[in-house]
């Protein structure tokens, strides 16, 4: 599961170069959920960048803490909260990682998942939009989530979906076949993603300074030659 996102500066013009910024993009060390967010969603046909509420909250719920902030992609269609969104209200998360915690003998261990390279990760999400009166509304979202590949499941038994960018589009488009946007939701590749052990001050989502995502140890990849 997603508690918890890092996300640094990113260069979102070479990661999506026909993207429009609504809102100027949002950065945190160690950001959890029900808080705002930065997030792509279609608007006219163009790819924009505006924020959002994390974690999902339709006009009928009436406890803010009850907001879910992941839904699962097999269960899409199961919940009508989830299924609305799904067929036509797909965004992206651009981030730099997501935090999963290890459980150990007498601590978890948080360790933060990244793309081996570094670079930006753009996770699968769905939204809503609730109407306060006429003209004021509120946004939120939340993140689809897929099980973790056998490499990383010793650390999480969830993982955010990633959507690759040359799929951004088609995931984006109300108007993708709806098997087609869930064909695209699957655990990444082993070789794609690695994860490092981090600072335990990542477990207080008050601290928000750098050290946050500083490894502390090395980093936790696939080889194929040690299979």
């Amino acid at each position: 599961m997603a508690g918890r996102l890092y996300i640094p500066p990113l260069d979102m013009a070479r990661l999506l170069p026909e993207l429009r910024h609504e809102a100027p993009p949002l950065t945190a060390a160690n950001l959890a959920p029900r808080h705002p967010v930065s997030h792509v969603r279609l608007e006219a046909g163009v790819a924009c960048l505006t924020r959002v509420f994390w974690g999902l909250t339709p006009s009928w719920l009436k406890v803010l803490d009850h907001a879910p902030h992941c839904a699962r992609a097999e269960s899409l269609d199961a919940r009508p909260m989830f299924r609305d969104a799904f067929s036509s209200r797909r965004s992206l998360v651009p981030v730099g990682g997501v935090y999963v915690w290890k459980s150990q003998p007498r601590f978890k261990q948080p360790f933060l998942v990244t793309r081996v390279d570094r670079g930006p990760m753009l996770l699968a999400g769905i939204w809503c939009r609730y109407h306060t009166d006429l003209t004021e509304y509120a946004d939120s979202m939340a993140l689809v989530t897929v099980p973790t590949n056998d490499f990383l499941a010793p650390l999480s038994d969830r993982l955010p979906a990633l959507i690759d960018a040359g799929d951004a589009m088609r995931w984006l488009d109300p108007e993708t076949p709806h098997e087609t946007a869930q064909a695209l939701l699957h655990p990444a590749p082993r070789e794609l993603l690695g994860a490092f052990p981090v600072s335990r001050r990542v477990n207080d989502p008050a601290n928000q300074d750098p050290a946050c995502a500083h490894p502390t140890g090395p980093m936790l990849r696939w080889n194929e030659q040690e299979k």
